[in-house]
């Protein structure tokens, strides 16, 4: 028989929120005591550099917000069930929360916990959170998963999207509080050495700040599809790196959006493609995990891209030392901000998949270890969407030039100025930044001449042509 008054665990993931929490909720609403946990397991301690600083600065702050509820964040270190057996043990709690994760590392860890558990007398139940849309629930009319993403849009648009529940004003403390890890001791942020100090004005983590964001974006959404593309604007939600570590629910983002433009706000439905290409991305993973580690069309297999990730030209990518200024810009803005513009992503992803012909596992996991808004699912299909080996691709059609995508979406050239020093009279605090953002053992300074291009873009263009003409007909 259920002990009604024994603790709730709590276990937090990539869920660093109060509100829209339908764990955190369920928990609140059984009236029992609540341990709020996060576990730094294995999967945690593979994230990049930038992400897991970008963790430690996220659960900072979320152990405020649960102590303002009269609650505390307990700290754990080790192999997930462990830790939780031995809370159980320490707080004789005997039921377990969690929120869903759908890659397939966490899905074979949660599987496993939820067995042994289970074998213990455990109640273990995980609930929604992460997605507007659990993954079995979106299909085609054959019962299929989408595979085009217009399809799903047009599948889930008009669907119901649950309101988010209210963050608890108060969650129930236990009698006795176990013992907690220290999150300084833990050194999230070791990686990042000198580079933390350059990223960190550019970061502002936790929930409230993620509502912030969101507000600031809702002010300027009118503006969304036409300034979302252009590198020289502030044209885009800033909501990546929030989405990522769940400091804000994607259903709280949703309705915000919806009620914006019941007030006649324009560029609402293009920002909620967005929110939904998001989901595309986490329904491929679900349902064909392969995508984070293999090219998601088999047929690509036997295209002849580089694999040297130690190959001269990709470590001329991965400086921002390309010659081409419109790539160079994108990866410093990186190193400076932790973020880079969507639109850079795909020109700097097209030139080393294309122009460079590196495969694209190389520069997935590079922004996997630079990036602070990393995420699995986005990260994969971005880069074999550009790549053309993933789903809804039309590889032919994409090799951007980026000097023409440089005179379209930076037309005066200001994004270029913001990030690159060299050449410039007075360069901008920003570009000069980058010079202390990266290694010291890159021995870059101001004073560096830019390099000239590492390829022709024309020659790099008719090389990839080839090889694609090539990967059809061999």
């Amino acid at each position: 028989m259920e002990n009604t008054q024994s603790p709730i665990i709590m276990w937090f993931r990539r869920d660093l929120r109060l509100s829209d929490h339908p764990a955190l909720s369920a928990a609140v609403r059984t009236g029992r005591p609540v341990i709020p946990v996060f576990i730094l397991d294995d999967l945690a301690e593979a994230l990049g550099a930038a992400p897991k600083w970008r963790l430690g600065l996220g659960l900072k702050v979320f152990a405020q917000s649960l102590e303002r509820a009269g609650s505390r964040l307990i700290l754990r270190r080790g192999d997930a069930l462990t830790a939780l057996q031995n809370l159980i043990a320490d707080t004789g709690a005997t039921t377990v929360y969690w929120s869903r994760a759908y890659d397939p590392d966490a899905i074979s860890r949660d599987t496993r916990i939820k067995a042994a558990l289970t074998r213990e007398d455990v109640e273990t139940t995980s609930f929604e959170g992460h997605l507007l849309f659990e993954p079995w629930t979106v299909a085609t009319k054959t019962g299929q998963p989408f595979r085009v993403f217009t399809p799903m849009w047009r599948a889930v648009q008009g669907r119901d999207v649950a309101a988010p529940e209210v963050a608890p004003s108060a969650i129930p403390a236990p009698q006795h509080w176990p013992v907690s890890d220290d999150l300084a001791e833990w050194k999230l942020g070791v990686a990042m050495n000198r580079g933390a100090a350059i990223v960190a004005p550019y970061v502002q983590p936790g929930e409230s700040a993620a509502f912030d964001a969101m507000h600031g974006f809702l002010d300027r959404i009118s503006g969304y599809s036409a300034d979302r593309d252009r590198l020289d604007l502030d044209g885009t939600s800033d909501l990546s790196e929030y989405l990522s570590l769940g400091e804000i629910g994607p259903r709280s983002v949703w309705h915000a959006v919806q009620r914006a433009a019941m007030t006649g706000a324009q560029g609402t439905e293009a920002y909620l493609r967005q929110l939904v290409w998001r989901e595309f991305a986490y329904h491929l993973m679900f349902h064909t995990p392969h995508l984070l580690t293999e090219n998601w069309k088999p047929e690509w297999d036997a295209f002849p891209w580089n694999t040297d990730a130690s190959h001269p030209d990709v470590v001329a990518w991965q400086q921002g030392r390309t010659g081409i200024p419109a790539v160079d810009a994108g990866l410093r803005q990186m190193y400076v901000t932790g973020r880079m513009h969507n639109r850079a992503r795909m020109i700097v992803a097209s030139y080393l998949t294309k122009h460079l012909m590196t495969h694209w596992k190389i520069g997935m996991d590079w922004f996997a270890e630079c990036l602070i808004d990393r995420d699995p699912a986005a990260n994969a299909m971005g880069w074999q969407w550009v790549a053309g080996s993933g789903p809804d691709a039309a590889p032919f059609f994409r090799i951007f030039n980026p000097l023409t995508q440089q005179e379209k979406f930076d037309p005066d050239g200001a994004y270029l100025n913001r990030w690159i020093a060299e050449g410039q009279a007075a360069p901008s605090a920003t570009a000069l930044s980058y010079f202390d953002a990266v290694p010291r053992s890159w021995a870059l300074d101001p004073a560096s001449v830019y390099p000239e291009p590492v390829v022709n873009l024309a020659t790099g263009r008719t090389r990839a042509l080839a090889a694609y003409e090539g990967r059809k007909t061999g």
